[in-house]
């Protein structure tokens, strides 16, 4: 899940640094910050594309995904409704809003219609925040808390993430997601559920036949069944249908799906489903003493390297309970009394959810075990450095894991993924990648300047970038330099293109930096790049000279960045 993350806020940062600028003018006062959270999300959970937005998608990122992941309430619930509304108006009025979206109107309108709600879930968060505070929550968290070990988990060597190909087959043999398809198919579409119980008597036998559990004695409750209930719900595989009414999606049933994505986006939905696996007492206050045991034994496999010795965790958790709550040690007893084992419920669940594999006195992670790890860490902002597996790397994989790293890293993964190819396919792959999104400057230099370096072998790669319009300024400028017979000499509109990419970076990386970009060309020149650049096709060239216009000390360039803007602008209409 990690690299899709990645990739979505690859996806997501030009567009928002574009929402930036344009907010300036258009929605003064509306947070990027609030935004991106809101729009990572929606791209991750509910959109394939990141202009394509239905009404359905923004209800439930707003409502479900945000009280889960924000950061500060107060400052949500003061301003994110009115910072989308300014993000969607970004997206319809520069055309960034697909075919495939709901309409302006009827996406504002959603807004308007679930801005109290979403205020509310704010004001039940900040309310959960204080009471935590009176109540010293903030001593310590539970068991499965990721903060404490923040500074080990960011130590860690890098962790290899296998590919989504094999994590996808992996999924879809997990036994928790047939049992919560199972259930899900078995409840149809609008069966009626009660407020105190949501089956009958005669329903709950029905449906642990279903599920494969066995029928309690008389008056027992059945806590292992209403776990792959809350699954099939986590799933999306049961949604609420009408008053007092559920249905199964009409999809479910087909799983396991054939498409990878879809597999890993369902099992990624689960993930949070660890916590189905603490044990569950007669004492609520034993049971809340035990909350997040699943998740501590996750993440001391993680910092084990994967695996650990099942005495050894067993007495470690038990000494942690103990020392999380005062009452840990007799929930710890009573947990060992009721299972047998206080980890046995814990070991059932995740090998069910295929995160764990259990080998004689051993326990150890599996790949799909990791990738959840990881993507827990991740959801608690805890640093892991997890990358995918090397063999397993796009171009463009490489390309956005590197531009996030610092030099050195990027060197050694680009190395070692080119040992893997011969240069000359090295070449091509790159350039490819450079090609596949012609706002993405960023991508692009690092993708030539590596490409660069391939000497001769490359030539064949750079001559067909020739035919790529965001690519011929470098193919031009390296055949030109390497006297590659019949190659094009590079023109000043290829020059101006080279400028315009240096510009959307800097511009990216802050104010001090862009404003140095353009000291370092001059003031004479810059005003001579003016009266031209507006006329190249570049993806950012609008917003940069808005930049310009806004952040230039000089009063006679930010005139002429004006003027420049008001070009561009009338040539593009």
């Amino acid at each position: 899940m990690t690299d899709r993350i990645e990739v979505a806020a690859t996806e997501l940062r030009p567009l928002l640094e574009e929402f930036i600028v344009w907010a300036r003018t258009n929605a003064p006062g509306s947070s990027a910050e609030l935004v991106g959270p809101a729009a990572l999300w929606h791209r991750i959970s509910f959109s394939s594309h990141v202009g394509t937005w239905k009404r359905a998608g923004l209800r439930e990122v707003l409502l479900d995904q945000m009280p889960k992941v924000v950061d500060d309430p107060d400052a949500a619930a003061d301003g994110m409704v009115p910072a989308l509304d300014a993000y969607l108006t970004f997206l319809s009025k520069t055309g960034r809003l697909t075919q495939q979206s709901d309409s302006l109107s009827d996406l504002l309108d959603e807004l308007g219609d679930i801005e109290d709600e979403f205020v509310e879930r704010m004001e039940d968060l900040i309310g959960d925040e204080e009471d935590d505070e009176e109540a010293g929550g903030d001593e310590g968290g539970d068991l499965g808390d990721f903060e404490p070990f923040a500074d080990e988990l960011a130590e860690l060597d890098t962790i290899r993430l296998q590919p989504d190909a094999v994590l996808a087959e992996h999924a879809r043999a997990v036994p928790l997601i047939a049992k919560a398809r199972d259930l899900s198919v078995w409840v149809g579409t609008a069966r009626r559920v009660g407020e105190e119980t949501l089956l009958s008597p005669e329903e709950v036998a029905e449906a642990l036949d279903v599920v494969g559990l066995p029928r309690p004695a008389h008056g027992e409750d059945v806590p292992q069944l209403w776990n792959i209930w809350n699954l099939a719900v986590d799933l999306e595989f049961i949604e609420p249908s009408g008053d007092d009414t559920v249905s199964a999606q009409e999809d479910t049933s087909e799983w396991p799906f054939d498409d990878d994505e879809d597999v890993l986006d369902a099992w990624m939905l689960g993930v949070r489903s660890v916590d189905y696996g603490d044990p569950e007492l007669e004492d609520e206050d034993l049971t809340l003493a035990l909350a997040g045991l699943t998740r501590g034994l996750l993440i001391r496999l993680l910092l084990a390297g994967g695996g650990r010795e099942l005495n050894g965790l067993r007495e470690e958790l038990g000494e942690a309970a103990a020392d999380v709550d005062e009452l840990g040690g007799e929930a710890w007893a009573a947990a060992r009394d009721h299972y047998g084992d206080p980890l046995a419920p814990v070991l059932d669940w995740l090998i069910g959810y295929g995160l764990v594999a259990v080998s004689g006195d051993g326990v150890e992670l599996t790949s799909l075990g990791v990738e959840g790890v990881v993507h827990l860490a991740d959801d608690a902002d805890i640093e892991v450095d997890a990358r995918p597996a090397i063999e397993s790397m796009s171009a463009l994989d490489l390309l956005m894991l590197s531009a996030e790293l610092p030099e050195e890293e990027a060197n050694t993964e680009f190395a070692a993924w080119m040992r893997l190819r011969e240069p000359a396919q090295a070449a091509k792959e790159l350039l490819e990648a450079a090609a596949e999104d012609a706002g993405d400057a960023l991508i692009r230099v690092q993708a030539t300047s590596v490409v660069d370096t391939l000497g001769d072998d490359a030539v064949p790669a750079w001559q067909e970038a020739l035919e790529v319009p965001s690519l011929r300024p470098y193919a031009a400028t390296h055949l030109s330099r390497r006297n590659v017979p019949d190659a094009p000499k590079p023109t000043q509109d290829d020059t101006n293109w080279l400028i315009l990419d240096m510009w959307t970076i800097s511009a990216g990386l802050g104010r001090s930096e862009f404003l140095g970009s353009l000291r370092d060309i001059g003031d004479d020149m810059l005003g001579d790049l003016l009266e031209v650049v507006w006329k190249i096709p570049h993806a950012h060239v609008e917003e940069l000279l808005e930049l310009i216009s806004q952040v230039h000390p000089d009063k006679q360039v930010a005139k002429a960045a004006k003027r420049a803007l008001f070009k561009a602008r009338s040539a593009a209409s």
